[in-house]
This record gives structure tokens, sequence and C-alpha cells, in this order.
């Protein structure tokens, strides 16, 4: 068990350490792999449940935290009972401060909002916090630029720049800080975005700007903010289709996913499309849309695959974000060699220079993807860009 604030000494609590705060939002990320875009409200929380959704931020949480254990013993880790915090800690050796209550699952918002507020009066020199944008959103209400914080990227949509690049990441960047180990870690302002969630599951992407959060800040250790508007021209969107289409081989099934680069894929093949989510077709013809992981791995069943994906722009992303649905399980089915990335020269560009990232949660199907891929950026043009877990 974590220990509890009432009873502790003021000696232990002045020990010489630095504090570290803990919030986690466990629901943050259901509804990725079951195709709901989201898991903002108590419907859709439960309707990911009935699809088989498995909480995703609580191991994500413990590959941050396990890059710090480390130096457990220099670190104050203050957080939430049960699954916002406390047991996550507990797991990876840490002995938390546990303030607050809440119900143990039914977390909402307002206890992530209340925990921000409990360990910001705590005086933490850093906030580490799981969830998607929503989270941040909350976060960002109470917190504001009083106190550094950072996330880790646990949700669907993942549009803000305050999250590390991967949940190790985040966890290394926060040993960087609070350790003062590197001159390159600094602070800066990092947007928090977010997107409307109904106009999202109508097929209508509406992001807007709610604030900046001051987070601790490395090269290609934070993930920037999603780009809009980068995918390029129609033409150059058109001869990347016509690429993909003319080399399509028979008998092969097609994972097409989220994107209006994909989306000029199916617009060219006079198929129907979602969006934003991921659709498959099988000898030009459609046979699912809006796809989830579990429906994905039954299609695939006595199946060859390949899989279509697009970039994020800015952010560099290829798996991880706004795609869960083709998990690692997926991936691993279908193979690195049957993956086709597509990206135009602008949308390129928009990386200056960074790797492609990915980012399944799953180690070893992100080593596989890591190394050199081809990126398909014209009619018969070919760009090898590096991919980095």
């Amino acid at each position: 068990m974590g220990q509890h604030m009432e009873g502790l000494s003021e000696e232990k609590q002045m020990k010489d350490k630095k504090k570290l705060g803990l919030i986690v939002n466990p629901i943050a990320g259901m509804g990725g792999k079951v195709g709901l875009k989201g898991s903002d409200g108590k419907e859709i929380i439960a309707r990911a449940k009935q699809l088989g959704a498995q909480p995703e931020s609580p191991k994500r949480t413990v590959d941050a935290l396990s890059r710090l254990v480390h130096f457990k013993e220099r670190i104050e880790l203050f957080t939430y009972p049960y699954d916002m915090g406390e047991e996550e800690a507990i797991v990876c050796g840490f002995d938390p401060m546990v303030i607050g209550k809440i119900k143990k699952g039914k977390t909402t918002d307002e206890d992530t909002k209340k925990a921000a507020n409990d360990i910001l009066r705590l005086g933490v020199d850093l906030l580490l916090f799981a969830g998607g944008d929503g989270t941040a959103r909350d976060v960002y209400s109470v917190i504001g630029d009083r106190l550094p914080v950072l996330g880790i990227p646990s949700g669907v949509k993942v549009h803000s720049a305050v999250y590390g690049a991967s949940p190790k990441k985040a966890g290394d960047l926060s040993a960087l800080y609070l350790t003062g180990k590197s001159s390159e870690v600094r602070l800066k302002e990092a947007e928090v975005m977010d997107i409307d969630e109904k106009y999202f599951r109508k097929n209508m992407l509406s992001a807007k700007l709610f604030g900046y959060l001051k987070i601790p800040f490395a090269k290609r250790m934070v993930q920037s903010a999603k780009a809009g508007g980068c995918a390029g021209g129609k033409q150059a969107l058109n001869t990347i289709a016509a690429d993909v289409i003319n080399n399509m081989e028979e008998d092969y099934l097609y994972i097409i996913g989220p994107g209006t680069t994909t989306k000029t894929v199916m617009d060219n093949l006079g198929l129907g499309n979602t969006l934003l989510g991921v659709d498959a077709i099988y000898n030009r013809e459609l046979m699912g849309s809006d796809l989830n992981e579990s429906q994905l791995l039954e299609l695939l069943k006595g199946k060859k695959a390949k899989i279509v994906v697009s970039i994020i722009g800015s952010q560099g992303y290829i798996f991880g974000r706004g795609n869960q649905q083709i998990s690692a399980e997926v991936i691993e089915i279908v193979g690195r060699e049957n993956i086709f990335v597509l990206a135009t020269m602008e949308k390129i560009t928009t990386l200056k220079g960074a790797p492609l990232l990915v980012d399944t949660g799953d180690t070893k199907v992100d080593k596989i993807l890591s190394g050199y891929m081809q990126v398909i950026s014209g009619l018969g043009e070919r760009i090898m860009l590096k991919v980095d877990s």
C-alpha cells in the first residue's frame, strides 16, 4: 500500500528530495482499438467496455515510471488512490504518498481536476500525467502556467504538444529534468489542443487551441502539436493515390488508415471512405468501413494483407496516434514488408528532418517497425525516411 498523508512526520515530508506529482486518467485511450475515436463521456466508456476495450493508461504509466526507478530514493511521489496513480507507482517499486479520495472504477474529469489542484498546492517540482487531449485540458484548467507538467501519451487523439514522444521518453525526460543532468532540457510553453469528439465521430475534424502548459523540453523527446491543412495539393495527392492503385495486388486485403491522403486513394477507387476511421478493401471492393481492431483481426483470417497509412503532419507518427485500431497485433500479422506509408513532400517538410514515429504500445513491434522505411511521395516517387520508436 502507498503511504497516506495523514500521520506522516514533518521530518519525512521535509527531506531534500525532488517532488513528483502523478495523475493517471485510467480510462484514457479505451476508445482507440475499438474504433470509438476517443474516451470522453460515460456513454462512450460504457460502449468501449461492451466492445471489450481494455485500459491503456495504467500500462503506459508503468512504462514511463520504469525509467525513473533507478533514482526513486531521491523522489517523493505524490499521487491519487488506486488506478489514478497509486497502483502504477507501487508496481514500479515506489512508495507513493497518496492524497485525495476517489470511487475506484468510477473516476471522472472532476477527479483529474481535484488531483491537479491538490498536487499544485503541494508545490511539486513536476507533474506527470497520463491521458489524452481531454486530460491535458483538465490539467491546464487547474494548473495554467504555475507548474511544470509533462504528459504520458495514453489517449486516442493526442493532438497536444505537452506529451512525451512515447511513454518511455516521457519517463526519460522527467528523469533528466528532475536530476538536472542534461543541459539540453529547458522549460517551454506547449500547446494544449483538443477536438470535438461528437464531430470527430461524424467524420468531421474540429480542433481548437485551449492554452499552453509549461513543459520540460528536449529535442525529439516530446511530440509536436498536430499540424492541420498540410496534406498537400490535390494534384500531389492524386499522384500518390495513382501509385498505390497501380500497384495493388489481387487477393490482398488492404487496410486503409485515416486521413486526407489515404482518403484520396479511396476516392480514386470510387469507394466510400471513413476519413477519421479505418476501412478495408479486397480486390478493389469495400469489405468494411470504420473498423475496430477485432473486426480487422477477423477480416485478416486466411488472407494476405497490406496496410496503407499516412504521416501525421509535424508530429511524424505513422502508428499509435488516431489509428490504434491498426494495433500491434494487426501489424505483426500483416508484416513490416507489407506496410505502405504515404506523404506529400509538403507534409514531409513539416517534420524538419525528424524521424517518423511509432508508439503501438508493444515494444517488440515498435522495434520491428524501426529503421528506414520507404515513403510513397508521388507517382513512381519514393523517399527513405527513418522510423524511430
